[in-house]
Parts: structure tokens; sequence; C-alpha cells
């Protein structure tokens, strides 16, 4: 097949039906310890653990090919207690100015969460994702993006993947609104805010909520058609 544009051969690995099968397992097992964490300890995590976090990110699908992400990692003392700040600025006026409908309250209640996000200034690292809306470049002016939310969000679970695998915890927190952030870390109008990552070893003594994750036959659906396939 002729191409107008470069192409290269490409040639997956591929495994015998019992070993696809182990191999699913395993990663299965061992994504299944992944929690979400709210108590870091403050040992030091080396940078490259980031560097790697964010290249496993970039491996992601995304619409066209535009990998429309940037990942802010932010270090310094000072700017994480910036980040905290203005986090919990926001998050007052959810849990005790009322900004969050009951509904939201209510669905919070088992994860014991508060306006308190005294880990942003605990966790070694900070790293903020940003989603390119569109991308500005010299001689072509504004490039829209395409498919953005679903790139994107490929991308952070790839970066949550990576930080698992290599003993690190993490947190989804998505303060709202986050523009606080987009000021922070000087970042173009083309881009927002979409989820910020504490990143580190989890406490010695943390906890996480006695959460249960939905059961196979909740979240798969095989039809019909598909019954006679092994």
């Amino acid at each position: 097949m002729e191409h107008r544009h470069p192409f290269v051969p490409y040639s997956p690995e591929r495994y015998e039906p019992a070993e696809m099968v182990r191999r699913g397992e395993e990663f299965y097992r061992f994504s299944d310890r992944r929690r979400s964490v709210r108590s870091f300890s403050a040992e030091p995590v080396p940078y490259r653990c980031i560097e790697l976090a964010v290249r496993t990110a970039g491996t992601a699908p995304s619409g066209a090919h535009q990998q429309p992400w940037t990942f802010v990692a932010i270090g310094d003392q000072e700017t994480k207690r910036r980040v905290r700040a203005a986090a919990e600025r926001e998050e007052r006026q959810n849990y005790e100015g009322g900004r969050l409908p009951p509904e939201w309250r209510a669905a919070l209640a088992p994860l014991e969460t508060t306006s308190d996000k005294g880990y942003l200034e605990v966790a070694p690292w900070l790293v903020v994702c940003f989603a390119e809306k569109y991308a500005v470049r010299p001689g072509h002016g504004r490039i829209r993006h395409y498919y953005v939310n679903e790139s994107v969000g490929i991308a952070c679970g790839l970066f949550i993947a990576a930080l698992h695998a290599m003993g690190l915890s993490t947190l989804t927190h998505t303060p709202n609104p986050m523009a606080f952030l987009s000021e922070i870390c000087e970042r173009p109008a083309g881009e927002r805010p979409y989820i910020l990552f504490p990143v580190g070893y989890a406490a010695g003594d943390a906890e996480v909520p006695d959460l249960v994750r939905k059961p196979l036959e909740a979240t798969l659906i095989r039809m019909p058609g598909n019954l006679g396939l092994s």
C-alpha cells in the first residue's frame, strides 16, 4: 500500500493464549493494588521518576496525534505553598461556602474529604497536567486540537499507572475552579488546568477509604452475538 506520509513497520509482541491470560491477570492484580492517597511522606523522590512518568503519559493515543498535553512539575516549597493556599481558598468556597450541591457532598462523604489540602505542601512533587485546547505555532497561527479531553484523560491514566509501577502514590486533585494554576505555572491562554497530581511515597501511617470497586458484571456486557467466541 502506498502512503503519502511516512509510515514504518509495526510488529507488536504476540503470545500464546495462556500467556496472554497470565499477563493480563498479573497486570490486573498489580493495578488493583493502586489507591488514591491523601497522606504523603516528605521523603524526596528523584526527578527522573517524574520524567519517566511523563514520558509514559506521552505514549497515549491522541486525536490526530496532536498530543494536547503539558505537564508542569513543581518541586520548590514556596510554589507548593502558593498552590496549596490558592486551592484551599477555592475548596473553602466548595465545602464551607455552599458551592458544592448536596448531591455532590453526599457522594464525597465516604472519602471524608475537607477543604484542608495540607498534602500539597508535604508531597515532594506537584505535577499539573494542562490540556491544550489549541496551540500557537510561528507562521501557522492558532492550531485547533481535537478530542482534547479524551486524549488528555488517557495520558493522565498512563501517568498514574507509571507512578504506581515505580512504587509512588498520587491523587487526582481537581479543585474547582482551577484557573489559579494557569497563573502560578505561567501557562498560555490555549491551555487549561486538567488535573493536579501530588506525587510521592505514601506516608508510613497512610490510610485510605475502605472502598469496593464495581464487579466485572457491572462494567462489562458481552453481546449475544459474541457468545460463540472463546
